[in-house]
């Protein structure tokens, strides 16, 4: 009650204004309708991995058909293309906060949308503790607040660890991708049969959420689930 009070209060006072374009938001969000009409959806995607597929193919794409990732599914309902790319790099880069409250919101809608079962848990894609302290925040934690929040989904800051600095994976070509993210995550606790959703901002080459689901496998994790705002158009 206290927050659904201080949440009309803060849009009375400062009203939603788009994101993309200024002009005034549609209902509570900083997204005009016009704008949120134009974002790219990902309807047709692989049950596996959520690559866009090419209209007329239906179930797993090629890679998923081709090796068994450490993970069950993944649901990315956008595709890593504008307007989103530039919310996703203005929030990672920019500390545009905003961005986060927006992409969270909208990945939250998609969720309510789509009528799956909750899991019995969120758990980000965690940053070492050096990009952490560069960048002030975690995006995936960020982005996983409004899902946490509307399902009433505990959210487990402290499911995974990062225990080595890596590159980016921005910055290296599709043979390092996949190579990069190994040895690069600890278990931060146990998790006998529990139903994991693993958050991240974008999938490319599913290297990263791959190495963090091993890892909440061997942790015990019984069904784990990708979730992220973008999905790469690649796999290589």
């Amino acid at each position: 009650m206290t927050f659904a009070w201080l949440r009309a209060l803060h849009y009375g006072l400062l009203p939603p204004i788009c994101l993309l374009c200024g002009t005034a938001g549609a209902g509570d969000r900083d997204l005009c309708a016009g704008c949120g009409a134009d974002l790219p959806r990902n309807p047709r995607a692989c049950p596996g991995c959520a690559l866009p597929l090419a209209a007329g193919f239906d179930g797993d794409c090629e890679r998923c058909r081709a090796r068994a990732y450490s993970f069950d599914r993944a649901f990315v309902p956008f595709r890593y293309r504008p307007p989103v790319d530039f919310l996703i790099l203005g929030l990672k880069f920019n500390r545009r906060l905003s961005h986060a409250r927006l992409l969270g919101e909208l990945f939250a809608a998609a969720l309510a949308e789509r009528g799956a079962p909750p899991p019995d848990c969120i758990i980000p894609v965690p940053l070492h503790p050096l990009r952490l302290r560069e960048r002030g925040f975690n995006q995936a934690l960020e982005l996983a607040r409004p899902s946490a929040r509307r399902f009433h989904i505990p959210l487990l800051a402290d499911g995974l660890r990062r225990v080595r600095h890596t590159t980016p994976q921005t910055q290296l070509d599709a043979d390092r991708r996949h190579s990069n993210p190994r040895g690069a995550f600890a278990a931060g606790r146990p998790l006998p049969g529990r139903r994991v959703a693993l958050m991240d901002d974008v999938v490319t080459t599913a290297s990263t959420v791959a190495e963090c689901a091993r890892i909440l496998r061997a942790s015990g994790a019984a069904d784990i689930e990708i979730w992220a705002i973008g999905r790469a158009a690649a796999n290589p």
